[in-house]
């Protein structure tokens, strides 16, 4: 790590402060994307140099005459400023590559943004996360995989980290929150943007929960289609892997997929029912060797272990900070699997399941296809999950455990 990424976020440190002006300007050049910013600042010295340096440095280190004119007439600083102020007003930071808080494995890819827009909780960026991707248009088994898994997850320590669009992300980024776990929306808008408009309300609850929303945009993107399978390859940079729910087969999941591979990065996909279109992309992954997955556990055991042992030791130290207080911990695991009253729908669902024996969701689907749709037992399930009331099984087998 460089003495620049040891100096921390947003200090007092001059030199450092200039840099992040430096990065700022060279994204907000035109003609400069991140891999010739890149090049720029290293041929440079650092970006801190931007500057000071003539029009024939700045031509001589391969940026085009228009940027390099750009920079030398002083426009690039005066919209470094600008942008600045607009982050400030709007309760963000700013994260370069000099940054302590820039995702580590972010770096790792060909080419990382230069500048990352933050809002939230800069820190999570470098914790364990695992980003959960799929179709806008779900199925409810779809929808309830993907709280499950990532609530699931979460409990456990795991950041979950999705892209906030309808559908499958959202429900990710729910169930992460449902679990009391951290969250982190990546956007191809910027921060102040919020796309899809309904989904406000839940961006205001990741940052308030102590997640964080990113964005790699300036203050006022819109969402431009072509900023999306942008998005999607901060988004797999940034995690440990990468795990598939419902994705047709032309979709921008498939691009999140395919930069996971290329960047080396796990990918975990949930197994769907051929007859459903949403299904072809996890299905394919699959065949092309993606790791089938049912349960948390599938995830979690294909973990790097420095992750899971990470993960591992901080469970330990939670627990081992309850064991001293037992009231408090009687009162947290009433609130999440005791007293909580059953709906009348769930209710029905769990009267039908056993303890001694896993009832197959098709055959509890044609027990109660008089009383209940399919989307309303996928929503009972789901719900009894949640309270410790029911588990579920490979296969689809449900288990009562209570």
């Amino acid at each position: 790590m460089t003495a620049a990424r040891r100096s921390g976020l947003l200090v007092g440190d001059a030199k450092l402060e200039i840099a992040r002006r430096g990065w700022l300007a060279l994204v907000l050049t035109p003609g400069m994307g991140p891999t010739r910013i890149a090049r720029a600042a290293e041929r440079m010295g650092g970006a801190d140099r931007l500057f000071g340096a003539s029009l024939t440095e700045l031509e001589g280190v391969g940026m085009p005459a228009a940027a390099a004119q750009f920079c030398y007439s002083g426009r690039a600083w005066e919209a470094a400023e600008d942008e600045m102020r607009r982050v400030g007003e709007t309760g963000g930071v700013l994260l370069t590559r000099e940054d302590t808080d820039y995702p580590e494995r972010l770096l790792e890819i060909y080419d990382p943004p230069p500048v990352l827009w933050v809002r939230g909780d800069a820190g999570l960026l470098n914790r364990p996360q695992i980003a959960v991707v799929g179709t806008r248009h779900p199925s409810p088994y779809g929808l309830g995989m993907a709280e499950v898994l990532s609530r699931d997850l979460a409990r456990r320590g795991m950041v979950i980290g999705s892209g906030m669009a309808r559908g499958v992300d959202t429900a990710a980024h729910t169930g992460a929150m449902a679990a009391g776990g951290k969250t982190v929306a990546v956007w191809g808008t910027g921060i102040d943007v919020i796309y899809p408009k309904e989904n406000k309300r839940l961006a205001e609850e990741i940052v308030g929960s102590g997640g964080a929303i990113v964005s790699e945009f300036a203050i006022g993107t819109f969402p431009a289609p072509q900023n999306f399978p942008i998005r999607n390859r901060t988004l797999s940079g940034m995690s440990t892997g990468v795990l598939v729910i419902e994705a047709g087969e032309h979709s921008g999941t498939r691009i999140t997929a395919r930069c996971a591979m290329e960047q080396n990065r796990d990918v975990y996909a949930v197994p769907g029912n051929v007859t459903n279109k949403n299904a072809w992309g996890p299905n394919t992954l699959i065949k092309q060797g993606a790791k089938l997955t049912a349960t948390w556990e599938d995830v979690w055991e294909d973990l790097p272990s420095q992750v899971r042992l990470l993960l591992e030791d901080e469970a330990e130290a939670r627990r081992g900070e309850s064991a001293g207080a037992p009231n408090a911990s009687v009162s947290q695991a009433a609130g999440l699997f005791g007293a909580a009253p059953l709906s009348e729908h769930e209710a029905m669902v769990l009267a039908r399941l056993r303890q001694d024996e896993a009832v197959q969701l098709d055959t509890l689907m044609e027990e109660l296809e008089v009383e209940l749709g399919s989307a309303e037992i996928f929503a009972a399930l789901f719900e009894l999950e949640l309270k410790g009331k029911v588990r579920q099984m490979p296969g689809k087998n449900y288990l009562r455990t209570m």
